[in-house]
């Protein structure tokens, strides 16, 4: 009973709206938008309900045990957000240039894991930004930022179809040029943000 009144006791509204918008921000399910109608297109279906769930648990499960994940595997969280933008960087490559470079050449067709799950929901970015929060923030308003974001990622994966039907082929193809260029932005930002601390690290 203590514990519940002492975490009750931490909940923050405007850490929770903080937290919420940075997650917003960093998840950016609306700007992928594009990408999961491209995918659809391309014959490769997304789940909401699975997508949703499994990203919720990679990120609450990255949220407490994150540190002691990347340590067993000795990759700091410098690496790890490196990596990450190398693989939105390529997505990004893909949308500018009409080009494949993720080939899906295994049994598994839907794209709910790779790309729509990693990296585009819970990728570096998300993975980085809950390790910030959890410096800053009490523990249980990142959570529940984190919760409200999944919700709307839900909502906004249910909805790609609706836009599918609602915008022409013609907007989908600029809508997909433009947020290849956001992503681009994105991979170069998180690569510039990370870079340096990894340099001074190995030198």
């Amino acid at each position: 009973m203590l514990n519940i009144q002492t975490v009750l006791s931490q909940c923050s509204w405007q850490e929770i709206a903080s937290a919420f918008i940075v997650l917003f921000a960093v998840i950016d399910v609306l700007g992928s938008t594009p990408i999961i109608i491209d995918l659809k297109q391309k014959g490769r279906p997304v789940s909401p309900t699975k997508a949703t769930l499994i990203s919720a648990s990679l990120l609450t499960g990255f949220f407490f045990a994150g540190d002691a994940v990347l340590r067993l595997f000795s990759v700091d969280i410098e690496s790890f957000a490196v990596a990450g933008a190398f693989v939105i960087f390529l997505m990004a490559v893909e949308m500018i240039l009409d080009i494949e470079i993720f080939k899906n050449i295994g049994p598994i067709k839907e794209a709910t894991l790779v790309p729509v799950v990693f990296p585009l929901i819970a990728g570096a970015g998300s993975f980085t930004t809950l390790l910030s929060l959890r410096a800053e923030y009490a523990p249980v308003n990142i959570l529940i930022g984190l919760a409200l974001n999944m919700l709307f990622v839900y909502i906004v994966l249910c909805a790609t179809t609706k836009v599918e039907r609602i915008l022409s082929r013609s907007a989908i193809y600029l809508m997909r040029k433009f947020f290849g260029i956001i992503l681009l932005a994105i991979s170069v930002r998180l690569f510039t943000a990370n870079i340096s601390a990894l340099v001074e690290k190995l030198g």
